[in-house]
């Protein structure tokens, strides 16, 4: 059976209900050569897996644009931190440039915190909504951490994408608990808005526990499609069948099951504390002169990695 397939909210494209996630390939994490991740695209591509996550931030367009050369037709969702109309039309020109396609299905602003960051933002979204006017764009919206963002996105004009974090045990929802994201999330979609949910593992902390986790994010009313992290066939082809209504093969269930991920501190970490301040789960702090991770509280998002001058952590 074909992945399952559906609209994304009101106004979003149709796509396959598994978004792909590539942050977890690019150079923050396994650093896959772009020609062997546009391979793994390209193979999910085939399970009926048309719908791909990525950010400027992820530095995963290389890989995107070598799936775009066979499958032409994938559905790209990007994200951009630009706050005002200069920084914006950057972003979506580094975009175009960076997978090879004028056309970007979703673009949105990613990790906002509140109704503050969202109006500061403002300047950004309406040049995104002016591409989605002039058809460049198809849909515009918001990621988020946040349960202030998430309910706040109803009241944000012309938004069309929610994608918040949502998982069965509330990980990585920074100011609240997992019962409010699910009515800002509820909220959101009866609204109309196109729900992408991410975390569904938590950044890896449930990968013990991924059939009670998934069976919980696919049960949610008003999640449109979730996204999943994936680096082997392996893990395409588990996600693929339950995303299908099937059982997984138990090979390629246990195949799978052993791929764990951690964030690491390089010996040469210098404690400058770039990586304390930029972390939004409250993950990381300077012990001893040096970054040290709280495994309970890291997401395994890797944008710590992006500040650090020293190139010293990175999730493997």
């Amino acid at each position: 059976m074909p992945v399952e397939r559906g609209k994304i909210g009101a106004r979003g494209p149709v796509a396959s209900r598994l978004l792909f996630g590539t942050l977890t390939m690019g150079p923050g994490q396994r650093d896959l050569p772009p020609e062997r991740g546009g391979e793994l695209i390209c193979y999910a591509a085939d399970k009926g897996v048309d719908f791909l996550d990525t950010a400027e931030y992820y530095h995963t367009y290389p890989h995107v644009r070598e799936a775009l050369k066979v499958k032409r037709d994938l559905v790209v969702c990007t994200k951009s931190y630009a706050y005002d109309r200069d920084g914006a039309k950057r972003s979506l020109e580094l975009a175009q440039e960076g997978i090879g396609r004028e056309y970007i299905d979703i673009f949105l602003m990613h990790e906002q915190e509140s109704e503050m960051t969202m109006r500061g933002h403002r300047e950004a979204f309406d040049y995104y909504r002016d591409m989605r006017a002039a058809g460049v764009i198809g849909a515009i919206g918001i990621s988020t951490h946040y349960i202030n963002a998430a309910r706040y996105a109803v009241r944000y004009p012309d938004l069309d994408i929610l994608f918040p974090i949502i998982n069965y045990r509330g990980l990585g929802i920074v100011d609240g608990t997992r019962e409010e994201m699910e009515q800002a999330i509820f909220a959101a979609h009866s609204a109309g808005i196109g729900v992408l949910a991410m975390k569904a593992l938590g950044g890896g902390h449930m990968i013990e526990q991924r059939e009670e986790a998934f069976r919980y994010i696919r049960a949610l009313p008003g999640i449109d499609a979730v996204a999943v992290g994936m680096q082997s066939e392996a893990e395409i082809d588990y996600n693929a069948a339950l995303f299908s209504g099937e059982t997984p093969d138990a090979a390629c269930a246990e195949k799978s099951a052993g791929i764990n991920r951690t964030l690491i501190v390089q010996d040469w970490c210098e404690g400058c504390g770039r990586c304390a301040a930029r972390c939004g789960q409250h993950a990381i702090h300077i012990e001893n002169g040096r970054a040290v991770v709280d495994e309970a509280l890291c997401v395994r998002c890797g944008y710590c990695g992006a500040v650090c001058p020293q190139f010293c952590l990175k999730v493997i």
